[in-house]
């Protein structure tokens, strides 16, 4: 009797777009996944921090170029990606977050975090699946989500609606577009420490509410996101599609 063969985590030959690459989850994204042998295009709006990342990738032996992109201004994103696409690869890691109490919330705030999490991640995902359904190819369309997806938060109603509303059209495009092969799922991250997170960590109130919730007692690094990428990038996640990765320490077991 022959033995099963575990499906590789490869990516050698699939060209990746990570947007929001430059800086912490979506940085580590795209060296996950130039690890594996993908041809990574890193966007974002900071290109000089692009190049910098771009570098050393280089330097490392992968494959990495860097692509200006503001996810945010729709029109330019959809020439972007149909001028460089298809892309066998997205993940999406732009994303903002103004918090506020609901009561102080203000309609610029509204509109700046909800036109780049919400608008602007569903009009790249369909930009980039556009362009798969063009070629006749199959995918992996990968959004950043969050676990405030799935509870909520104090000072965060405006951030958790616009990452509640990401669960949404992804699982609406994973049914859409899975006969063509093309699989949408999220990755749901908890407190991730990083350069821009690093302000609420230093407040020991929210530092210690974070490690209350979080049941493995110790907030996440952008290290714990990377073997997740690559697995729902890879076929060893052939048959996903329409979920939620949860990489909360246990937050949202309650």
């Amino acid at each position: 009797m022959v033995l099963p063969q575990t499906p590789s985590f490869r990516l050698d030959g699939k060209r990746a777009l990570v947007a929001g690459a430059s800086s912490g989850i979506g940085r580590a994204c795209a060296a996950a996944l130039g690890d594996a042998g993908a041809d990574v295009t890193l966007a974002a709006r900071r290109i000089d921090v692009l190049d910098a990342t771009v570098a050393e990738m280089k330097a490392a032996g992968m494959s990495a170029h860097a692509l200006p992109l503001d996810v945010a201004d729709v029109a330019a994103t959809r020439v972007t990606i149909a001028q460089n696409g298809p892309f066998d690869v997205l993940v999406n890691s732009a994303g903002l977050a103004r918090h506020s109490p609901a009561t102080d919330t203000k309609e610029d705030d509204f509109d700046a975090v909800a036109d780049l999490n919400v608008k602007g991640a569903y009009f790249l995902t369909q930009a980039v699946a556009k362009g798969l359904l063009a070629a006749g190819k199959p995918g992996s369309l990968i959004n950043i989500s969050s676990q405030m997806a799935y509870v909520g938060g104090i000072d965060r109603a405006v951030y958790c609606a616009t990452k509640h509303a990401v669960e949404g059209f992804t699982k609406s495009m994973a049914i859409e577009w899975g006969k063509a092969g093309i699989r949408v799922n999220t990755i749901c991250p908890t407190f991730i420490l990083t350069d821009l997170t690093r302000p609420t960590f230093a407040q020991a109130d929210k530092r210690a509410w974070i490690e209350d919730k979080i049941k493995l007692a110790r907030v996440g690094e952008v290290e714990d996101i990377m073997g997740a990428v690559i697995y729902l990038a890879s076929d060893a996640s052939s048959l996903v599609t329409g979920s939620a990765l949860m990489i909360d320490g246990g937050w949202t077991a309650e």
